[in-house]
């Protein structure tokens, strides 16, 4: 019975799958390709098709799948695995603002039709942007509450950031392989002593999203690498002590995430006080 039910959802993922194909070829490409020019028609279909049918397709074919299992990674709005979890900070939001800042990292400004504009701008130009805003990712339901960042070479398109969860610290007490664990949508006061979860990546260059095709920086596959180098950073200016690698439980699947390969290692360490 259940390899039943399981093959009923991979037809029902089929059959959805082909009416994406279908609504983006004959109905949003033929109306616009009716009142365009070809190449405005191909432009604005590639819009609407990246940004919102495939999108809700693939969270709707997720649903339908049941993917339900407890993520060593975080999602991005897709419903899709993105960057793994790499690295665990404990303090305050202010003591990890401080922190950041006094190893010459800069906080991403909030994502929106502005910002946006400005990071497509300095990307295409390759002109100077220390604060370009990061896409959203989600952990315990939300998106990230703070992200940092060091540009290489003073160039938008490579760089090192981290973006950060706040997780209140009797949460940690919870068992980590129950689903409510990680449906948790509070964020924590700015002045609380918190678990801050990190997932650190290296910005390489332009790529495009898998499934939905959306316009995104490359990342070094070596996460475990930029995890090392954002903590020798903090090390390096005196913004933490007793760092320490932690193993997650056993519990967790963890391993080959997307393009990226992690060691399963995550590294704790306290924020000293400002």
């Amino acid at each position: 019975m259940q390899w039943l039910k399981l093959w009923l959802r991979r037809l029902l993922v089929v059959g959805l799958g082909l009416l994406t194909v279908w609504l983006i070829t004959f109905v949003v490409f033929d109306a616009a390709d009716q009142r365009l020019p070809l190449a405005l028609a191909v432009a604005v279909t590639y819009g609407l098709a990246a940004y919102v049918i495939l999108p809700r397709a693939i969270r709707i074919a997720l649903r339908i799948l049941h993917r339900g299992r407890v993520p060593s990674y975080t999602i991005t709005g897709d419903g899709l695995p993105g960057d793994p979890v790499n690295l665990v900070l404990i303090g305050t939001m202010g003591q990890l603002r401080h922190a950041f800042a006094a190893a010459g990292w800069t906080q991403a400004d909030p994502l929106g039709i502005a910002s946006s504009w400005r990071m497509v701008r300095a990307f295409v130009l390759n002109s100077p942007y220390p604060t370009a805003p990061f896409s959203t990712l989600y952990l315990f339901g939300r998106g990230q509450d703070v992200g940092f960042q060091r540009s290489i070479d003073n160039s938008p398109r490579k760089r090192h950031h981290v973006r950060f969860w706040g997780l209140l610290l009797d949460r940690v007490e919870q068992s980590l392989d129950t689903p409510s664990f990680w449906l948790d949508a509070v964020r924590p006061g700015d002045d609380e002593l918190v678990l801050w979860i990190g997932a650190g990546t290296k910005d390489i260059g332009f790529s495009l999203t898998r499934l939905s095709f959306q316009i995104t920086h490359a990342t070094g596959v070596d996460t475990n690498e930029e995890r090392d180098f954002i903590i020798e950073e903090l090390r390096r200016c005196g913004a933490i002590t007793n760092a320490r690698p932690y193993l997650p439980g056993e519990r967790l699947t963890i391993g080959k995430v997307n393009r990226y390969v992690t060691d399963r290692l995550v590294t704790l360490a306290e924020l000293v006080p400002s």
